[in-house]
């Protein structure tokens, strides 16, 4: 029965944009550098109220220039309390203390994760995830929050540049174990510019972690069903 309830809201998250609920969303970001800076700025610009955070202040200033008054700046555990979303941004070894930091605020919440372990930067931690897979390793690290994969494979320069481009949009696969977690997962890539694409559990979600044979890649909502092996 939790099974045909999870494939029912799978449906449902893979509607097109427009069927989903529209009103803004309150999003936190944990970590402003480049892919927070470039994630938060497009959910702005797509009329959600986005807090940044980082460790580095001047991260923070430079995710603000020219965002206007949806845009604000917090400490990480403001910027956790304040999202109905958070996406949290940082290097993979760095999960552990956000964990430590602010866990018990992200139970519940939905959490966007594009982060990837890097064995060179990260050490064993980062080998075992690599194995394990990503997206189930922060999970793991993460425990109470709803995960949702997203945004891993891909640049913050890939992103920037194809994000809201004319039909058709550029694809981003959207992984979660929870419902709520897909649904908030897909609307957030649709409404950063992008065509997502509900690519099954977060386990499945291997199959576009970074140097994957979609890394990278551009390709288009029915490309990128093709490419994963997903029906239609």
């Amino acid at each position: 029965m939790k099974r045909r309830a999870f494939i029912v809201a799978m449906a449902a998250a893979a509607v097109a944009p427009q069927a989903l609920a529209q009103k803004p969303m309150k999003i936190g970001v944990i970590g402003s550098g480049r892919i927070g800076s470039t994630l938060g700025g497009l959910w702005v610009k797509a009329g959600h109220e986005v807090m940044f955070s980082d460790r580095d202040p001047e991260q923070v200033k430079r995710a603000l220039d020219g965002l206007g008054a949806r845009a604000r700046s917090g400490s990480v555990q403001e910027a956790a309390a304040f999202g109905d979303a958070i996406l949290i941004a940082v290097p993979y070894m760095a999960l552990p203390a956000i964990q430590q930091q602010v866990g018990e605020t992200l139970k519940g919440k939905v959490v966007i994760d594009p982060n990837n372990p890097v064995a060179s930067r990260d050490g064993e931690m980062g080998a075992q995830a690599r194995e394990k897979g990503a997206g189930v390793s922060t999970a793991a690290l993460l425990p109470g929050a709803r995960i949702a994969r997203a945004f891993n494979s891909w640049g913050y320069g890939v992103m920037a540049r194809e994000a809201n481009r004319p039909a058709p949009r550029m694809a981003i696969p959207v992984a979660a174990d929870d419902p709520v977690a897909l649904k908030v997962g897909v609307q957030l890539v649709n409404d950063a510019g992008f065509d997502a694409v509900a690519a099954g559990s977060l386990a499945a979600s291997r199959a576009f972690d970074l140097g994957s044979s979609v890394s990278g890649r551009v390709l288009t909502a029915p490309e990128m069903r093709q490419a994963l092996q997903l029906k239609p």
